[in-house]
């Protein structure tokens, strides 16, 4: 099978699932017809491996794009960035931005200015596009409240953003999960382009007390980038015996399940989707964190370019990682009510 026929196949596994595979019995209808479809990846550039990646998206026909930060990796490249991806996905295509470290600093690019050529497309935007901001999808009675953060980022204007415990930004994001609870919004998805836990050479550059905020308040998804590569956690989370989780480590009694299928309100996977184009890094399956996680392609085990997708109904979140060529990994998860 060729690759536009693989994409098309993955497409059916994810939205329809009407091939009859058993993966795919997973997947249910929505219980009143809303549903929200949207795809994120970051660590892009404009190359060859980029445009592979943003056809998937175009053939996956999200209702919006999560790119998580690290663009076009080159300093005045914003509107030849913003030129590719609107030639693959259309000029009044969603796809939304939050900033990374090679734009945020304006060295490789400027965040304000990617903000500019593809802006923000969600309805009920708040906060401040590209670098801190949230949306609920749909805005009349909302599925998912999409909340994207800065942590570790210093901006061309030397603000940087400071989520240390206590700090003005770190109350804006609990406030705004514990906002999401109190409308009744069935899912929580936080975004960012640093991760905290990794396979690969960087630390916590999240910060621990930002991610532990995370996991306490049972955030069901988090989607992050920086490490080239894909590494989804099983399902972590805080209790007696594990009142905090730190990083360079991994402790059995903070990982609430390890199936694939999971249930919301036990805890928070973390998947970090660095393979948005611009190749993969390795990564180690001897790192302390390794029994953090469920699956991971690196440049050094199964390579992968591809994007996840994701399926939101009242009572499921389903995901799958998407690659660019039937020879691609692929993984798969679920976080039911």
């Amino acid at each position: 099978m060729g690759s536009v026929g693989y994409r098309v196949l993955a497409a059916l596994l994810v939205a329809g699932c009407s091939l009859g595979l058993a993966a795919c019995q997973e997947q249910q209808p929505p219980t009143d017809g809303r549903a929200v479809h949207f795809t994120a990846a970051g660590d892009m550039g404009m190359g060859a491996g980029a445009r592979s990646v943003l056809e998937v998206v175009s053939g996956l026909r999200p209702d919006f794009n999560i790119a998580l930060g690290d663009l076009s990796y080159k300093a005045g490249a914003e509107q030849d960035y913003c030129d590719v991806v609107t030639s693959k996905l259309g000029e009044d295509f969603a796809y939304e931005l939050i900033a990374g470290n090679h734009e945020s600093d304006g060295s490789e690019g400027d965040i304000d200015v990617f903000a500019g050529c593809l802006p923000n497309r969600l309805q009920g935007l708040q906060g401040t596009y590209g670098r801190q901001w949230y949306v609920d999808i749909p805005l009349d009675k909302p599925l998912v409240r999409m909340i994207l953060v800065s942590p570790g980022l210093e901006f061309k204007d030397k603000d940087e953003f400071d989520y240390s415990r206590g700090s003005e930004r770190y109350k804006w994001t609990e406030a705004a999960i514990d906002g999401a609870r109190e409308a009744n919004v069935p899912w929580t998805i936080v975004a960012m382009h640093v991760p905290c836990f990794s396979l690969g050479h960087y630390g916590c550059e999240a910060g621990q007390p930002l991610t532990n905020l995370l996991i306490s308040k049972k955030v069901d998804l988090v989607l992050t980038a920086h490490e080239h590569a894909y590494q989804r956690s099983h399902q972590l989370g805080i209790n007696g015996a594990c009142p905090w989780i730190f990083s360079g480590s991994a402790v059995r009694s903070c990982i609430a399940s390890t199936e694939s299928q999971v249930t919301s309100g036990k805890g928070t996977i973390f998947a970090g989707v660095g393979t948005g184009g611009a190749g993969e890094h390795d990564l180690s399956g001897d790192d302390p964190e390794a029994p953090y996680f469920a699956a991971w392609s690196a440049a050094n085990r199964n390579p992968a370019l591809g994007t996840l997708d994701v399926h939101i109904t009242e009572g499921r979140l389903d995901a799958r990682f998407v690659p660019v060529s039937e020879s691609g990994f692929m993984d798969h998860f679920s976080v039911v009510k």
